[in-house]
């Protein structure tokens, strides 16, 4: 306790020598890094977010207290833009680019003497907007997983403490001469890649020489192989059978939804934070419920009726929501705190021209699904049959929209932020992410070994999209397949889960 409350007063650069003297790490293969899913979310905090209590606690337990593996340590990273890596939100951007927020409060042009000179000072507005726009748009690039992994490598290098250059100790100076030697490889012990976070490995696998000696992935296989519009349709099609499933349990939300979406087309509510409730963001409450733990259902089940003051009132028009209700939409629904989650969401799937422009895939993957089967997919039109409990009106998934933009979430919206989405899902420009011939080379080395825990039921992670590149360049991962977990099993049974695969992977544990 008295050495974190002596960080609290040491600069940054201290206080990184201070974590660098503490964990006393002379070999990175004691060291194990963590990637957290995304993108745009900070590393689950010890003890608040992560059990580090005892072997069986989190997936972290087994590395802290098994000693029969070789770990001492855990980096636990808050990727850029995240967490205390410089967090990127709305604020922080109006600090940054100040001009891409000019004309979101216009001057007031009231006045004669002001109305003159409009149309000169609206062009000169406009094109410094412009500008920032571009800035932004490279500035936002380089949030990705190539970056990321370029930090956890300069982290790794960072933590690894040379012996001092005044020891006598002949194996300390042999060991400072192996350690200052650029060739001799010095890659992390394991990485453990959750959803996003296995992508980000991915990239590792493909862009860095020596990547982790152990790679694990848990629900985090990315569809390299698969254009991106593809993957939308197939998981727009999890969308529908999740929501049959939810649907299933909990009949009676068929008509209480449609209730809601009726009302909210009726006339959209103001959300207690700002931003807008609308029939269709109500339906991103999909996003967090319906491909989570077993107990998800029943959480969106808990919310749903907790959603209106007096739900068997019969006129739409006099349907009030509960205040609570409202403030639990802004909680669920993380996009206003990690906007980066709605920015880059799409460009994780743009690996150079392949799959660049991204274009709003999801949407449009949506609107074809609509204009096929309107009366399956078009929310407007299935809410209004209140007593057909045989079609009912489907949640949203993991996607994003360009709508989102328009008001709807207050800390995405505004004209210089949607200039900023709408550059970003056309920018066609991005740099590689993945190499598939790296991938396979590493693997069939030896140089990495790799498991994996593919869920089959994955309402984030299309599996059949996993099985194309597991069957691919990535043949040689040991792969665990299970529908027992939906895309939690590393929360779910997090310390089971990771002994497993590491097993998996080192060969202790013997797999077909």
């Amino acid at each position: 306790r008295a050495w974190l409350q002596r960080l609290q007063s040491l600069a940054p650069r201290q206080r990184a020598q201070t974590y660098v003297e503490r964990a006393a790490i002379a070999d990175a293969s004691a060291m194990g890094l963590y990637l957290q899913g995304g993108p745009g979310f900070g590393a689950p905090a010890p003890v608040v977010g992560l059990g580090v209590g005892s072997a069986t606690a989190s997936w972290a337990g087994p590395v802290l207290f098994d000693a029969s593996l070789p770990y001492r340590r855990i980096v636990l990273l808050d990727q850029r833009g995240t967490g205390r890596s410089s967090p990127i939100t709305k604020q922080t951007m109006e600090a940054q680019f100040p001009d891409l927020f000019l004309l979101d409060h216009p001057p007031d042009t009231t006045t004669k003497t002001m109305a003159a000179t409009t149309t000169t000072a609206d062009e000169t507005l406009v094109q410094r907007v412009n500008d920032a726009v571009v800035k932004a748009t490279d500035y936002m690039a380089l949030f990705r997983a190539d970056s990321i992994v370029k930090d956890a490598e300069y982290i790794r290098q960072a933590l690894i403490q040379l012996p001092p250059l005044e020891s006598t100790d002949n194996s300390q100076t042999e060991q400072r001469q192996q350690q200052q030697n650029p060739e001799q490889p010095k890659p992390w012990g394991f990485c453990l890649g959750q959803s996003f976070g296995g992508f980000c490995l991915m990239t590792y696998l493909s862009q860095v020489a020596h990547p982790p000696q152990i790679c694990l992935f848990t629900g985090g296989i990315a569809p390299i192989l698969e254009d991106v519009h593809s993957v939308y349709t197939r998981l727009w099609k999890r969308v529908l059978k999740r929501s049959h499933l939810y649907y299933e349990q909990y009949p009676g939300d068929v008509r209480l939804v449609k209730t809601i979406c009726q009302r909210l087309l009726w006339r959209p509510v103001p959300l207690p934070s700002g931003g807008i409730l609308s029939a269709r963001r109500f339906l991103q409450l999909g996003l967090g419920y319906l491909g989570s733990s077993p107990s998800a259902f029943a959480g969106l089940h808990k919310v749903l009726n907790g959603a209106l003051v007096d739900p068997f009132c019969d006129d739409v028009a006099a349907l009030e929501f509960h205040r609570s209700f409202l403030k639990r939409m802004e909680v669920d629904q993380s996009f206003d705190d990690a906007p980066l989650y709605f920015w880059l969401h799409e460009s994780i799937y743009a690996d150079a021209s392949h799959n660049s422009p991204t274009q709003w895939a999801a949407h449009r993957a949506y609107e074809d699904l609509v204009k096929e089967q309107p009366d399956v997919w078009d929310y407007r039109q299935t809410c209004q049959s209140l007593d057909n409990d045989k079609v009912p009106t489907l949640f949203f998934g993991e996607m994003v929209f360009p709508w989102m933009a328009d008001g709807e979430y207050s800390q995405l919206s505004g004209h210089g932020l949607k200039q900023l989405a709408e550059s970003l899902a056309n920018k066609s420009d991005w740099p590689a992410l993945y190499d598939t011939s790296q991938i396979k080379r590493i693997l069939h080395e030896g140089t990495s070994r790799a498991a994996a825990a593919v869920y089959y039921d994955d309402f984030y992670v299309d599996f059949d999209c996993c099985r194309q590149v597991i069957e691919g360049p990535m043949d040689k991962c040991k792969v665990y397949i299970t529908n027992e977990f939906q895309h939690s099993g590393l929360r779910d049974d997090g310390a089971s889960m990771f002994l497993k695969l590491h097993g998996m992977a080192t060969g202790a544990t013997r797999v077909p």
